[in-house]
């Protein structure tokens, strides 16, 4: 296995034994060296070819070092119908010496720059996009409070969203803000926002975030909660879309709330 085969894995993070890329010689602290290592390859959505498409590298690649055991590695990924470019970017990490002729290596990080050209295949679209970049971009820079600020804010405006839709009320008798449980509850009663398998657990969701952003947790347990966190937030965002769609065709046909009942019916 070549490096370029570890590279196109990303973001899997497993270990790996592949050739030797660095000639025997250690690459020390920030000195580069271009490698040969076979081309690198993405699948993005390419904005201007308007579909997906194979975004490939040259053949030499940018290599950083970063000490015995690690190394940076710059790639600029060309998409083959447009020529649009955009940019990727590794840190490599080696169980033992990785210039060594058959180093055990596994991927640390992987970030992309698409500039607007691409977009990743399966990143979320529609208008809590940007809220998903910019919680990104905090866990990529290991700031574990802020990523979950981002993930509670998401899951904050698309329930009161679908709250002001659905004609659930986000005030209280006397005034006040209906707790955000409550409201959530409510909300996921009236609309199904919650994915079924964890329907009853959603305010705990929301609950895992408060706890980081109050200062319970620690950066390292946020960064380890922060995956998963945002797996089960960008289902809620999901199940609104398909709620969405699903109400936009019933509108197109001219169907009524009454008439999919029937119709449900009639099919059992």
């Amino acid at each position: 296995m070549r490096l370029s085969d570890v590279l196109n894995k990303a973001p899997d993070g497993a270990v790996y034994q592949i050739e030797g890329f660095l000639g025997g010689r250690p690459l020390r602290w920030r000195r580069h060296r271009n490698i040969a290592v076979g081309k690198v390859f993405h699948n993005f959505h390419c904005q201007q070819c308007g579909d997906q498409r194979s975004f490939q590298s040259g053949t030499s690649l940018a290599c950083l070092g970063l000490g015995d055991r690690a190394v940076s590695i710059d790639a600029t990924l060309k998409c083959p119908g447009c020529e649009g470019r955009v940019e990727v970017w590794f840190v490599v990490g080696s169980e033992n010496d990785i210039f060594g002729q058959a180093p055990h290596v596994r991927l640390e990080r992987y970030t992309e720059n698409l500039r607007d050209r691409a977009v990743s295949i399966g990143e979320i679209t529609g208008p809590f996009a940007d809220l998903v970049k910019r919680a990104n971009a905090a866990y990529e820079a290991e700031l574990g409070a802020g990523s979950m600020v981002y993930l509670r804010w998401i899951l904050e405006s698309i329930t009161c969203e679908v709250a002001e839709i659905a004609n659930v009320p986000t005030v209280g008798k006397k005034g006040g803000r209906v707790p955000f449980r409550d409201l959530l509850e409510r909300v996921n009663d009236q609309r199904s926002i919650i994915p079924q398998q964890f329907s009853s657990n959603g305010y705990k969701l929301f609950g895992e975030s408060s706890e980081v952003i109050h200062g319970n947790s620690t950066e390292e347990e946020a960064l380890k909660k922060f995956k998963p966190c945002l797996q089960l937030v960008l289902g809620v965002v999901e199940e609104v879309n398909r709620d969405n769609v699903f109400a936009s065709a019933i509108d197109e046909l001219g169907w009524g709330v009454d008439d999919i009942d029937v119709i449900a019916g009639d099919a059992s």
